[in-house]
């Protein structure tokens, strides 16, 4: 099995799960120091390598039989460079499923995200919704990503997933993660105007069983399904629950120029992948108390020496 963007928040957790029964390469950079290390220590075989340089045709290793791919050109990159986050997002994920038509391979999950909708106002978004620009170049190139996914697998004949990421969260980090890191620092959460801000964010144990049924289910042509928590809960909400944690009231401030909240509909991911297991009240805690236990209360480190 192959993992890319094996050192990331959603590639990681992943990987290091299906390490435990299976052998699983992480393709990642491995631009911080001790990334290869950690990918080992997990019982993942490091590949270190560029996606925007890789040849899949001729570097991927021999006999797989599924690949998670996760490793993308994000923000900041994409914004710095959009010729090269078109070629990483796009190019290099059609290429990576075309080198996967060999006998036995049996799944390839590519990661979309849920900036890729158009906004809908104050309704869920559905799998048939039409694309739109939410977070510029990343937004389209993912648009341009599942296009080329799409084709490739119909072309090859790969069973393929595309998922649709929304509002990751946990020790790794994500949007809640942000705001509560923000919250912490008694710095203001920009949310935009149309409130309340509806998410449905999925907590990491729960990204991880889903991302391992998204394998199993892959097929010809693509299935396609929102990635998201089955409960859905606003920004406001969940920030003034982190705040009661840590005793801080959040600092909202509402922005036009902010995103847009995307919002989900799981029912279709309901049907293909599972109902989520982790409340988001439940979750939200286990992610404060990994990122920030000196600070929330109730937690040990919270309570001082006894």
């Amino acid at each position: 099995m192959l993992v890319t963007g094996a050192t990331g928040r959603v590639g990681f957790p992943i990987a290091r799960e299906l390490a435990r029964d299976h052998e699983v390469f992480g393709l990642a950079r491995c631009r911080n120091e001790g990334d290869e290390a950690r990918l080992r220590d997990h019982g993942i075989t490091p590949l270190v390598a560029d996606l925007g340089e890789l040849d899949p045709a001729t570097q991927l290793p021999d006999g797989l039989t599924h690949v998670f791919h996760a490793g993308a050109a994000l923000h900041q990159e994409a914004r710095a460079n959009w010729q090269r986050t078109f070629r990483i997002n796009a190019e290099q994920s059609g290429r990576l499923v075309a080198a996967c038509a060999t006998d036995g391979f049996e799944g390839f999950v590519y990661c979309s995200t849920g900036s890729a909708y158009e906004y809908q106002g104050a309704r869920p978004l559905r799998e048939d919704d039409p694309p739109g620009v939410h977070l510029g170049t990343y937004s389209l190139s993912k648009i341009a990503g599942e296009a080329v996914v799409r084709f490739a697998a119909v072309e090859h004949g790969v069973p393929v997933t595309i998922i649709k990421i929304f509002s990751t969260y946990g020790p790794e980090g994500g949007a809640p993660a942000d705001r509560f890191d923000r919250i912490v620092a008694g710095k203001e959460i920009r949310l935009h105007p149309d409130a309340p801000n509806r998410y449905n964010p999925i907590y990491e144990d729960d990204y991880v069983r889903h991302g391992i049924r998204a394998l199993e289910v892959a097929d010809v042509p693509p299935v396609v399904v929102n990635w998201c928590g089955s409960e859905t809960v606003s920004a406001e909400d969940y920030c003034a629950y982190l705040g009661e944690l840590v005793g801080i009231e959040p600092r909202i401030v509402y922005d036009p120029e902010a995103p847009w909240p995307i919002w989900p509909d799981p029912t279709h991911m309901h049907e293909v992948l599972g109902r989520t297991q982790v409340p988001w009240r439940d979750g939200m805690r286990r992610m404060a108390e990994a990122r920030h236990p000196e600070a929330v209360k109730g937690t040990d480190s919270a309570k001082g020496p006894s």
